[in-house]
């Protein structure tokens, strides 16, 4: 975005590797109200603002009554609720018509129970207002359902928004996102993603790929644009998932933001185009260059711990660094010595170490070529339990 706008960051620490990026900021958290627009009305003294804008799924609804309060183009707050509120989106799936899956929302276990019994197992359960997969859990039978909705309801319980839980029907098969720009009220699917989970019960994104020439988008596009359409959203960028259910696609749910796990940046190495750059122009009540430039593939490839516990050392093979030129991006979120917490205890804030990212002609081959990559990696860790350290050379 800095590269084409002056951005003026709210912020609840002081910017570190932001600063290069940024011309001014308030220290504000963007999830007490009050702050962030007692924040927004100081940058607005400082500055013409032209648009206000957010990449983080937790702030969507504060971010929409700042833009309201600044008299900047936005979206109603209601309608950011609808994006947040997961059980009141299935309403609406439901009411346009959009295929979706069965889901109940409940407020105890013994609710649950009953929920799972009428939907039949298995069946997901979720926290109505969360993101980052964080408290969804798969469910096989009764007897498994008192911890999991334990596990669930934990997260939900650290919702400011919504402390229910959702039980939903289990969609058996591939997932997929579809990224979507919303401008003047008409939806644009742009890039499909191609999405690799970790291993069950629990959700977590263990690697995406994006293909320009994806002949999967004409067949999701439909769904995803119905979906925007339903929840009433005008402007904007949506994450909008999807399982393909005998090779039929139904809807998981959508995000009004750019998907997470960098997936702008791989739609913008796939395709060529800028998503950041589309949602600060939009925020500005811009029209966004949503005009494809490349005809390539990339993938991207989460670097995970084989145990919770103490990293002690973490290393990429610098032979094979130098000699991968289509390694486009590695990057560390972790250092020796640090804690890392697989589910259940932990999610991807906790668990993650790094990442890496390919590019290649075709998916398949980008995709082989992070999982190439992942095995040039090192770790050590010192597991919570186990007395000796564990080494894993595939990520």
């Amino acid at each position: 975005m800095a590269a084409h706008y002056d951005i003026a960051l709210i912020t609840p620490a002081e910017p570190t590797w932001e600063r290069p990026f940024i011309v001014d900021w308030e220290g504000a958290d963007p999830g007490d109200q009050a702050a962030l627009d007692e924040a927004g009305r100081a940058l607005a003294q400082r500055h013409r603002l032209a648009g206000v804008v957010t990449w983080t799924e937790w702030y969507l609804v504060p971010v929409a009554h700042l833009a309201r309060q600044l008299a900047l183009p936005a979206d109603a707050v209601a309608v950011m609720r609808n994006y947040r509120d997961k059980g009141a989106a299935r309403t609406l799936f439901a009411r346009h018509g959009v295929p979706s899956a069965a889901s109940v929302s409940v407020n105890t276990w013994a609710e649950a129970v009953d929920a799972a019994g009428r939907i039949g197992y298995p069946v997901v359960l979720k926290p109505a207002a969360h993101a980052a997969s964080i408290g969804v859990i798969r469910v096989d039978s009764e007897q498994e359902l008192n911890t999991a909705y334990a596990f669930a309801a934990q997260a939900a319980d650290c919702s400011a928004e919504s402390r229910q839980v959702l039980v939903e029907e289990y969609l058996d098969g591939p997932e997929v996102s579809v990224e979507c720009v919303t401008h003047g009220g008409q939806t644009t699917a742009v890039a499909v993603t191609r999405k690799t989970l970790g291993p069950a019960p629990y959700f977590q994104e263990i690697a995406h790929s994006v293909d320009a020439r994806d002949p999967l988008l004409a067949m999701v596009a439909p769904v995803a644009t119905a979906a925007v359409q339903a929840l009433g959203l005008t402007s904007g960028i949506q994450h909008v998932e999807i399982r393909l259910v005998q090779g039929r696609p139904r809807l998981i749910e959508v995000n009004a933001r750019i998907g997470g796990d960098l997936i702008g940046d791989l739609v913008h190495r796939a395709t060529g185009i800028d998503l950041p750059r589309a949602a600060a122009d939009l925020a500005c009540g811009r029209t966004p260059d949503l005009t494809p430039t490349r005809r390539q593939a990339a993938a991207i490839r989460m670097v995970y711990p084989p145990d919770s516990g103490t990293l002690t050392a973490r290393c990429l093979d610098e032979e094979f660094r130098a000699g991968a030129p289509w390694l486009e991006r590695v990057h560390w979120q972790r250092e020796a010595g640090d804690t890392v917490v697989l589910p259940p205890q932990g999610d991807m804030f906790t668990a993650r170490i790094g990442f890496l990212i390919t590019t290649a002609p075709t998916t398949a081959l980008a995709q082989q070529r992070a999982e190439k990559a992942c095995h040039a990696v090192t770790l050590h860790v010192e597991p919570r339990n186990p007395a000796a350290t564990r080494t894993q050379t595939t990520a």
